[in-house]
């Protein structure tokens, strides 16, 4: 609980048995109220692993669903539990827990109500081992996006993400892809309905058990990024109506 608000943090997991118990150990209980797990059809023992260390919302999808599709159940579950501040952190221990502390803040005192773990703030992407090719594609995106999108973000694509309840149940995330490129939708969604986004330098962590795409899914995903930073920008200047941004 902070501020008299409950604390949700969500743990969208696929394969994460080998980094989900070093996750957990670092979330900071004294603020967190609820730890919900969703194992989007893992084939190891995440779910298991998750009810071991007394994790009491776990649900597991019996077929998955995609990144986007995880989240959603995420948010879902962590509205219904009454959460006031809901916090996304990726099991797999690339984005540091003891940056929940910083997010919780943030939100809880009313100066933003959406927060990111930003990997490029402060330099440290490459020497967390973050790939080149997937550093300059990211620079390269997020200036286009926000030359697109009129706004001003270090980074659109981190995976450690918090919401006020309030954005959540505003934005029709519902409406977003299963997958990944569902992130940058819900930015979109963000940025339409007038939500401001605060930024906090989070450390990179590149290594063996860390998820990762793909050259080529990130090709795939990159080029997704450009249709809804096109989209949205036609939006934005009143050439079109895209139904995604609005419930």
């Amino acid at each position: 609980m902070y501020n008299n608000q409950k604390v949700v943090v969500v743990l969208p997991a696929y394969n994460a048995s080998k980094t989900l118990e070093m996750t957990y150990r670092e979330i900071p209980f004294d603020l967190v109220d609820e730890v919900v797990l969703v194992d989007d059809a893992s084939k190891d023992d995440t779910a298991q692993l998750a009810a071991k260390l007394g994790i009491k919302h776990v649900i597991r999808h019996e077929k998955n669903k995609g990144y986007g599709g995880n989240q959603k159940t995420c948010y879902r579950k962590a509205l219904e539990l009454g959460g006031d501040i809901v916090i996304m952190l990726h099991p797999d221990y690339q984005y540091t827990p003891k940056l929940l502390v910083a997010m919780i803040s943030i939100i809880g005192n009313d100066l933003y109500p959406v927060v990111f773990g930003s990997r490029i703030l402060g330099n440290g992407a490459l020497k967390g081992g973050m790939p080149l090719y997937k550093y300059i594609a990211n620079r390269m995106l997020t200036l286009t996006q926000n030359i697109l999108s009129g706004q001003k973000l270090s980074e659109y694509h981190t995976g450690y993400r918090a919401y006020s309840a309030e954005v959540l149940r505003t934005i029709p995330f519902e409406k977003s892809s299963d997958d990944f490129i569902f992130d940058n939708e819900t930015i979109a969604q963000i940025f339409h309905h007038k939500f401001q986004i605060a930024e906090v330098t989070c450390p990179t962590k590149y290594f063996e058990e860390a998820s990762s795409i793909n050259l080529k899914r990130s090709t795939i995903y990159g080029l997704g990024v450009l249709k809804v930073s096109f989209l949205y920008f036609l939006t934005r200047i009143g050439l079109m109506r895209w139904s995604l941004l609005e419930k």
